[in-house]
């Protein structure tokens, strides 16, 4: 990813880099393939902020930011409809706070509902149907732009991370939508007969 990014914006660095953060890998990996570009030559000048985006609902990172800890704590009863946010404890959050903190970024987290929402406004109005947690992404650069942390003006990079396809039960239970005449299938469903004790 990190060499995509810096070669499609002919070998420069962009002010900022949003990444929705569960396990962390993406961000990780970036980080080091910056390093790696530097090292052979091929890009130079000023790192973007690299900012991680978390879901309210399960926020370790986040949390750990807020706190100036250098590592996470177990996120308890974590809850969010962003399936790959929902990541309690990364293995990487140590090398994530580094990162951010080296980059001069932040991190951010966001409400479901502030979620939802940004996933709606894309669908509406740029004919995209980003995943719940590129929807974070854009609610968190929403959010920095409103406090000022950034300016319009900044070339950001947002990564949406996966099809919004892939979500659509989890965006319409978000949206509390039920199909019409649906069935109902129960809750559990007796196993047993030929093979196993019924």
């Amino acid at each position: 990813m990190g060499y995509e990014l810096v070669e499609q914006l002919g070998w420069t660095y962009p002010d900022a880099v949003f990444y929705p953060t569960g396990g962390g890998v993406g961000l990780i990996g970036m980080w080091k393939a910056f390093d790696e570009m530097e090292q052979l030559g091929w890009v130079s000048g000023h790192r973007p902020k690299m900012i991680a985006v978390q879901a309210s609902g399960c926020a370790p990172v986040a949390r750990a930011w807020q706190e100036g800890a250098s590592a996470s704590t177990m996120f308890e009863n974590a809850a969010t409809f962003a399936a790959g946010l929902r990541v309690p404890k990364p293995y990487g959050d140590s090398l994530i706070l580094d990162i951010v903190r080296e980059s001069g970024g932040t991190v951010v987290d966001r409400p479901d509902e502030a979620i939802l929402a940004s996933l709606l406004d894309w669908a509406r109005h740029e004919g995209l149907l980003l995943c719940p947690e590129g929807a974070c992404a854009t609610a968190a650069y929403d959010h920095l732009l409103a406090t000022g942390f950034l300016k319009p003006d900044d070339r950001v990079v947002l990564f949406n991370t996966g099809s919004g396809l892939k979500y659509t039960d989890a965006i319409a239970e978000a949206m509390h939508l039920t199909r019409p005449g649906a069935k109902r299938y129960p809750q559990r469903t007796p196993v047993g007969g030929i093979i196993t004790p019924q």
